[in-house]
């Protein structure tokens, strides 16, 4: 266990990040420890000094003091402690994460705040290179995201993006942490629906309250083509009914197992412009072991099913470091995706999240599967971004995740055009999203065009039969965040 002893005690969770970064998933603690690492600060009235030591070693950070805004003052407080104490574990260590000291979920945000400062493209990169130590190969994959959300990557003030949430699925994959579970018997299906029906009923009135309008709708899971054909049109249905005029309609089909030629016609007939056929692998060894009911043959089934269905833009999932897979193992993967020629790939580095069945499987039962290191895990990322980018599709929207093999990222590749205004507003937080179904967060911008953009959240319960019983409740909790000191 490590101890930490600051003065700065508000930003324990974000160093412990820090840490992380170079020791793993270590436990961190205010108060005792085997390691300690010490840290100072003082304010001078000009100057803000950081001052971090560890076995022998020291390191030491100074600025000048930021007199903005309180959140300005946090934030770059926030970054200063954090820089300060990744040179003193680079120094320690002789590691240099390929991320340097960014530990957040949006890398891009700080590229596009050295923007809007008044940089240009290229030298915002070398800012982000040169202030985070981010290896210059990932501050290159930023700059070429900006290039390729240019004009993507805001919205009219008048709109929002919607998300809808279907929690269920044929089978857990074992390293799923979201808020979904098996469809069993199937009987926890019609009344959520009819409650996922009403939540829609009651927000089409906030949204012509607000004024506002969808620019993208994206229903996803879970898996939505679990529930039946008729149960998804339900849905579908009413929520392009309450919400009419989208650019942009996406839907996770995700599972080929859940997928046939009477959901697909539904879906294209419906208006829906983009699917999801996620094979995650091609190895059956690996799509057995991490509890997917089905083949990598079964994938390319349901993609060419689609295709003749008349889908033109359909994304393919795949992830890097699955449990018991080495470099050969993904490229094949890699290899095949290739063949077939979606219009996206979004390429995932395995994250063990704590509350998924694979964290119980690897950390606390024990149970190896033989899994890749931090530098294959790096291979496959690398890899896979030399041959998509080669074969003519474009890195367009990036993030990040913790317990993430390798420390690396989850980054989505598209063909020009092809790119999903759903995904680049999300992560980049540019547009309000309202979001419906158990486990579902609204996310609602305030004074977006501002340096210290406010985000309030509204969440759903992510309990399917808590969120039956509550779902005018959960409209509540939107109506407050979205009208907050409006009346």
């Amino acid at each position: 266990m490590i101890w930490l002893r600051t003065d700065a005690p508000q930003f324990f969770s974000d160093l412990g990040d820090v840490l992380r970064l170079f020791y793993g998933d270590v436990a961190v603690s205010l108060s005792e420890g085997d390691t300690v690492f010490e840290h100072h600060f003082t304010d001078d009235g000009g100057n803000w000094t950081d001052a971090w030591a560890s076995q022998g070693r020291r390191s030491v950070l100074s600025r000048p003091a930021c007199d903005g805004t309180p959140l300005e003052v946090k934030r770059l407080r926030k970054r200063q402690i954090k820089q300060a104490l990744y040179n003193l574990l680079r120094d320690l260590t002789g590691m240099r994460p390929p991320w340097g000291s960014l530990t957040g979920i949006r890398p891009t945000r700080l590229l596009y705040e050295a923007m809007d400062g008044g940089m240009g493209l290229e030298e915002a990169v070398a800012h982000v290179q040169q202030a985070f130590d981010v290896s210059p190969d990932r501050a290159r994959l930023l700059g070429e995201i900006a290039r390729m959300q240019a004009g993507l990557r805001e919205a009219p003030e008048d709109c929002f993006d919607l998300y809808v949430g279907i929690p269920f699925c044929k089978t857990r994959c074992a390293y799923c942490s979201f808020s979904s579970g098996e469809i069993g018997d199937g009987s926890l299906v019609e009344p959520y629906v009819r409650a996922l029906l009403r939540e829609i009923e009651l927000c089409r009135g906030l949204m012509a309250e607000a004024g506002l309008r969808l620019r993208a709708g994206y229903v996803g899971g879970g898996t939505p083509t679990a529930i039946s054909c008729a149960d998804l049109e339900r849905v579908l249905t009413a929520a392009q009914a309450a919400f009419p005029g989208a650019v942009e309609w996406t839907v996770e089909a995700g599972r080929p197992d859940t997928i046939d030629g009477d959901k697909l016609r539904m879906l294209r007939d419906r208006g829906v412009t983009r699917i999801s056929v996620n094979p995650q692998t091609f190895s059956d060894d690996t799509l057995r072991r991490i509890g997917r009911a089905h083949t990598g043959r079964e994938t390319v089934e349901a993609y060419r099913l689609a295709r003749t269905l008349g889908f033109d833009d359909i994304n393919m999932d795949i992830i890097a470091a699955l449990p018991g897979e080495d470099v050969a193992d993904f490229t094949r993967t890699l290899d095949a995706v290739r063949d077939l020629a979606p219009d996206s790939v979004t390429v995932h580095s395995l994250a063990i999240k704590r509350s998924s069945r694979l964290h119980e499987q690897l950390a606390v039962a024990g149970k190896g599967y033989g899994q890749v290191s931090r530098e294959g895990a790096a291979e496959m990322i690398a890899l896979a971004r030399e041959r998509l980018t080669a074969d003519g599709w474009r890195p367009y929207y990036l993030y990040r995740q913790k317990y993430m093999a390798g420390n690396l990222e989850n980054v989505g590749y598209a063909k020009p055009g092809k790119a999903c205004l759903y995904n680049i507003g999300n992560m980049e937080e540019t547009v309000s999203v309202l979001a419906l179904g158990a486990g579902a967060i609204t996310k609602w911008l305030f004074d977006p065009k501002q340096r210290d953009l406010r985000i309030e959240r509204a969440p759903n319960v992510r309990n399917i039969e808590e969120y039956v019983r509550r779902v005018d409740e959960m409209v509540r909790r939107k109506r407050e965040v979205i009208f907050q000191g409006k009346g």
